[in-house]
């Protein structure tokens, strides 16, 4: 259940109009963060890991396409779920009921087995007791390292993370089946701990040594703001592409569009961005195919 296909788009995306217009701008703009060699920052949310968009961004880093990541803890639960276990297609409206009797958790119209959260406990707890072995208290982005280092497969963004030394950041960790695991582990080893601030000085490290920044943002959320929040530090991001299906009209952080970021420094007033509304599984790999397709 992974995204395969990677042939360019049109070439008129720009003159088509619409969200069309937008796509064409999306990745005219990533081409100039690339071009200039910003750093780039890439956010998503867990349940684009639990679809086939899995695939893209493992190819992402393989290329090392981005310099880092940050993302929900779900995302790592469903990378280190997917490198064993699969994960099946359902509907939009199903009998949730008998889904729970049947131990089915739905999410959208994808379905994922008990069983499924059986396994990353076992693994989780195999991850801890390593890290454990070496330190008390440890960062989301230690975690999501040793994740990576503990897998070996090659559709994993973890794994290729790891890799590649691509720092993947996670500040809400502790919402997540591993924070889960993080609380039953620590029932053992009391003295265990995630610090969720441990990862803040590499991370404005990163911005504040880089010539320019580029935010590819997928969805909302935690992911969305703590990319967005950190640039602060250096006058905002100098390149913004958000994709997303969130309203504005409520004042979310999740439907604000790049232009309110200006308003906060988020994104710099002479910063070039877009905002796509559309379903990140619909256009995300019209976006970026024309940079994997090779």
């Amino acid at each position: 259940m992974e995204i395969k296909d990677l042939r360019p788009g049109s070439e008129s995306y720009l003159t088509t109009g619409f969200q069309a217009t937008n796509i064409g701008r999306a990745i005219e703009l990533i081409e100039r963060m690339k071009a200039e060699k910003a750093t780039i920052f890439f956010s998503f949310t867990a349940n684009m890991v639990a679809s086939g968009l899995r695939g893209l961004f493992a190819e992402m880093c393989k290329r090392k396409f981005v310099d880092a990541i940050i993302t929900t803890g779900g995302s790592l639960d469903h990378d280190l779920i997917r490198t064993k276990m699969d994960y099946s297609l359902g509907d939009f409206v199903m009998n949730d009921s008998e889904l729970h009797k049947k131990g089915v958790n739905r999410l959208g119209n994808i379905t994922i087995k008990n069983e499924c959260y059986e396994f990353l406990e076992k693994e989780m707890t195999k991850v801890f007791e390593k890290i454990y072995n070496g330190e008390r208290v440890t960062s989301p982005s230690t975690i999501a390292k040793e994740i990576g280092n503990s897998v070996s497969d090659k559709g994993s963004f973890l794994y290729w993370c790891s890799k590649n030394s691509i720092p993947v950041f996670s500040p809400g960790i502790t919402d997540s089946a591993i924070g889960l695991q993080t609380y039953f582990f620590k029932q053992r080893y009391v003295d265990f701990g995630i610090d969720v601030t441990g990862d803040m000085k590499q991370l404005a490290d990163i911005v504040l040594n880089a010539d320019k920044t580029g935010g590819i943002v997928l969805g909302g959320g935690i992911s969305k703001h703590h990319t967005i929040g950190v640039n602060l530090l250096r006058g905002g991001l100098d390149y913004a592409v958000y994709v997303t299906t969130a309203s504005p009209w409520d004042g979310s952080l999740s439907g604000a569009r790049t232009q309110e970021a200006v308003s906060w420094g988020k994104i710099a007033e002479a910063g070039k961005h877009v905002t796509v509304d559309s379903d990140a599984t619909i256009a995300f790999p019209l976006i970026i195919g024309k940079f994997l397709r090779s």
